[in-house]
């Protein structure tokens, strides 16, 4: 064990992170879609999933919450208002709005904190393209949509994000006509690949050639089916803890977790082999234990939700790491390389961010003690408090209740992680 962590802060032990809300939010709306009843076990009631939830009553369902892990949706689309706040979910936002627009009543979808800032203008011509009258702020929430969508084809800017194609794919099916759908520069595809898999299981067929995002074919007048399903658990809360495992961890075994997931972070596991940590994988669980990290080359285009994770990382390995991909961290809850390169250079880590060559260096050292601010970002309250693993002193993380957006139980975790009779 690394030295450099302190008796008290190393881990040990078996987690089992939060459902991953990307599947959850994807097979709420599915569900708000389907005739009949759908179940969804296994589901963590985060503040992102709480957002889709009210969503999907407000545009028809009845949600019965059975127990903490377990909710029963009667679907069914039929707006009972004509305002939609999505609270601070970027993918609730970009999922909803075409959704809302299947109506032919006006739609005003909203939002609150940070995802006002954050940048929509991506959905608007399409939409106008499929029928819907839209009013916008600017290329901002809130946007105002009336449809109903009809379909056709329509032309998508897939280069910021791959939210609002999740949105069309999930909405189209239910257009009165076939729509064709043509993406350009379709970035973080395995984040496709989950909304397929979703209306897959949901009965609904989108044709597209396999490994090729560039273009969908969707046939109108389709039906959703309710069904059983249980959720499988997040890589990207997963991510944060087999960090701090790969830092400061003698042992920590991660359930619930398949490498045959979909979901765009397993590719976690390879950044943390290069890295050089201990990964023992199995059907269903990891585990990871440290080991001397030494730096590493990654590109995190396509999962670009990883980048705190890795920078935690990168801070612990001996060298200079090089992440690709910084492009993508403009448009999340906060400007993620610029706050990641703010926060980690107050403990002591130099970053370089160089837009030109789409990358940022990560300099691993010694980590300093100070405040530090989360800027009001889950990802970068983990960050952050990962790191701290490596210090005797208390780290004072500004607002960092913040993680309650993707996983509110992120700190008692990583606290019952913590021992200090590790050999």
């Amino acid at each position: 064990m690394d030295s450099s962590v302190p008796l008290g802060n190393r881990l040990r032990g078996t987690i089992t992170p939060p459902c991953s809300k990307s599947y959850a939010q994807r097979a709420l709306a599915a569900a708000l879609l389907a005739s009949g009843r759908t179940t969804l076990r296994g589901i963590e009631l985060c503040r992102d999933t709480r957002s889709a939830i009210s969503a999907i009553e407000a545009l028809g369902a009845t949600v019965e919450i059975i127990d903490e892990n377990t909710i029963a949706i009667e679907g069914g689309f039929n707006p009972r208002t004509d305002r939609l706040n999505v609270g601070e979910s970027g993918l609730s936002a970009r999922l909803f709005t075409p959704i809302s627009a299947l109506g032919s009543k006006p739609m005003c979808i909203s939002g609150e904190g940070t995802l006002l800032h954050r940048p929509m203008s991506m959905m608007i011509e399409p939409l106008k393209e499929l029928g819907v009258e839209v009013r916008d702020g600017g290329g901002r929430l809130p946007i105002e949509v009336c449809g109903p969508m009809r379909g056709g084809r329509v032309v998508v800017d897939g280069s910021m994000s791959s939210q609002f194609v999740t949105g069309l794919l999930i909405a189209l099916p239910l257009a009165e006509r076939d729509t064709t759908v043509e993406v350009h520069g379709a970035v973080s595809v395995p984040y496709i690949d989950m909304t397929l898999d979703t209306l897959e299981r949901f009965g609904v067929e989108v044709m597209y050639q396999e490994g090729d995002y560039s273009e969908f074919f969707i046939e109108g007048g389709q039906s959703y089916e309710a069904v059983d399903y249980t959720i499988e658990s997040d890589w990207s809360a997963a991510a944060m803890i087999m960090v701090a495992a790969a830092i400061a961890g003698h042992e920590v075994r991660i359930t619930n977790l398949s490498t045959l997931s979909r979901q765009a972070d397993t590719a976690i596991c390879r950044a943390l082999e290069r890295a050089g940590a201990s990964l023992v994988i199995e059907e269903d669980a990891i585990t990871v234990s440290h080991r001397d990290l030494e730096a590493f080359t990654f590109d995190a285009t396509h999962c670009p939700d990883l980048f705190p994770a890795l920078v935690a990382l990168a801070a612990a390995a001996q060298g200079v790491s090089t992440i690709y991909g910084i492009e993508r961290l403009r448009g999340k809850e906060s400007d993620r390389g610029e706050v990641l390169k703010e926060e980690y250079e107050k403990l002591g880590i130099e970053i370089e961010l160089d837009y030109e060559e789409n990358v940022m260096r990560v300099v691993g050292g010694k980590v300093v003690a100070a405040n530090v601010d989360s800027h009001d970002d889950h990802r970068i309250a983990m960050s952050l408090a990962i790191t701290a693993l490596r210090i005797d002193e208390e780290l004072d993380i500004k607002n960092r209740e913040c993680v309650a957006k993707s996983y509110p139980s992120f700190f008692d975790d990583l606290e019952m992680l913590k021992t200090s009779k590790c050999e």
